[in-house]
């Protein structure tokens, strides 16, 4: 049994928190560079450019990367031989999430009721994710989810029939529809199966996955290809002034479901692919 402690989770996630918001991934520096040179449109270039110069400022001063600094969402997997000490590992995550919005000064974007619109004041509660794995490690992915790109989600119940052809309208619709408002260049999360709510689930967490690691399935993972290839074609572009590079990636996650449901569920991660991951 591995013991892990409710301060250490605290603040390890507490700096996970100003560390997303503050520093992308390598994965989404580069395709973005990789964006810059395929780009022709000089519009959507210009944007690259100022895009990547946003990137340079906020780690360099040690800033936010984008004013919206997002819907905490965690992704967990904890191992069934570990134990936490000194408090519930959900409490600990809540207080890792008010600690790293409030002492790291990031936007508080939440609000405690959806009608009646009163900030929370932290940017508590998060949407957390738990998954019991085998082993005695806690693995912690942090997305903060913006806005704007979350806003162009997207939910289909397909009828079986429509296959493959049938998800990748609805998904190529999604994005056109969704035109600049996720400020493009985008990374497109699809989930396929599973149940009404899990495809969301799915979708969700495909987008946190990095960029240009592709499904295991080599079906799918073809399908991924052909879908960005498609979304690029649209002309969009960087911040839906025309060009070529409208998304980044594009990745599927799948599930097993019922013989009569095909349902697909598109959510939309803006070019600020925000993530952070620790295992304790």
């Amino acid at each position: 049994m591995k013991i892990i402690k409710y301060e250490k989770i605290v603040e390890e996630v507490k700096n996970m928190c100003i560390k997303a918001t503050h520093e992308l991934k390598d994965d989404v520096v580069n395709a973005l560079k990789n964006a810059y040179e395929k780009e022709e449109s000089p519009f959507g270039k210009e944007i690259l450019s100022q895009i990547l110069k946003n990137i340079e400022v906020a780690k360099e001063d040690n800033r936010p990367l984008c004013q919206d600094t997002g819907f905490a969402v965690l992704f967990v997997e904890i191992g069934e031989d570990v134990k936490i000490e000194g408090g519930s590992l959900k409490d600990a995550l809540i207080e890792g999430i008010r600690k790293g919005y409030t002492e790291g000064y990031l936007r508080k974007s939440i609000v405690e009721d959806p009608l009646r619109r009163k900030n929370t004041g932290d940017n508590t509660p998060p949407v957390i994710h738990f998954d019991i794995v085998p082993g005695d490690k806690l693995k912690i992915v942090f997305e903060p989810k913006g806005g704007g790109s979350e806003n162009m989600s997207a939910f289909k119940m397909l009828l079986p029939g429509e296959g493959k052809e049938g998800v990748k309208k609805f998904v190529i619709e999604t994005v056109k529809k969704a035109g600049a408002n996720p400020c493009p260049p985008i990374v497109v999360g699809v989930g396929i199966g599973g149940t009404f709510e899990y495809s969301a689930f799915l979708a969700k967490k495909a987008t946190a996955r990095p960029i240009g690691h592709r499904h295991p399935d080599p079906f799918y993972a073809q399908f991924e290809e052909e879908l960005l290839e498609e979304i690029n074609k649209l002309g969009i572009g960087p911040m839906g002034l025309g060009g070529r590079i409208t998304a980044l990636d594009v990745n599927i996650e799948t599930y097993p479901c019922h013989i009569t449901s095909l349902p697909v569920a598109v959510n939309i991660q803006c070019h600020s692919d925000r993530r952070e991951e620790v295992i304790l």
